[in-house]
């Protein structure tokens, strides 16, 4: 699958309606990005089943700044709707390739048991009650709020 551009009003959208999502925060000024660029889109054309999204750090300022994205390039990925590796740096084709090997092995049961019992905590720290609904997602997984 080729890399596709998504905007931050599709980022949320394509976290959530897809399995495993890798993004690639760059813009065009940036020297790394730019040398990490045909690598990703190499590596999008061996995994049909990852969306590798591109997302233009320069024209999407509010997404960066909300993803936290303070060095570019920064590679995202996501599984499930859980943020579950996050570096900023360009990799070579072999570190992008061992980023989505690993993805594709996580045991989705326990990283979203892991999810649940830091959110339990975190409410628990913070004496609010774990039992109410906070309107997030049921299965315990987060999506940033991008």
């Amino acid at each position: 699958m080729a890399t596709v551009d998504i905007t931050g009003e599709q980022f949320a959208s394509t976290i959530e309606g897809n399995d495993i999502v890798l993004v690639d925060f760059w813009a065009e000024w940036c020297g790394p990005c730019k040398q990490f660029a045909p690598t990703y889109s190499a590596v999008s054309e061996k995994h049909s089943d990852v969306v590798f999204a591109k997302v233009d750090t320069e024209a999407e300022q509010q997404l960066a700044a909300e993803a936290g994205i303070t060095s570019i390039p920064t590679l995202m990925a996501f599984r499930e709707k859980v943020l579950v590796f996050s570096q900023p740096g360009a990799l070579n084709a072999p570190q992008l390739e061992q980023v989505v090997d690993a993805v594709k092995a996580l045991d989705m049961e326990e990283v979203h048991a892991h999810v649940a019992r830091s959110q339990a905590e975190a409410a628990a720290a913070a004496g609010t009650n774990t039992g109410t609904n906070t309107g997030g997602p049921q299965d315990g997984s987060q999506i940033p709020d991008f």
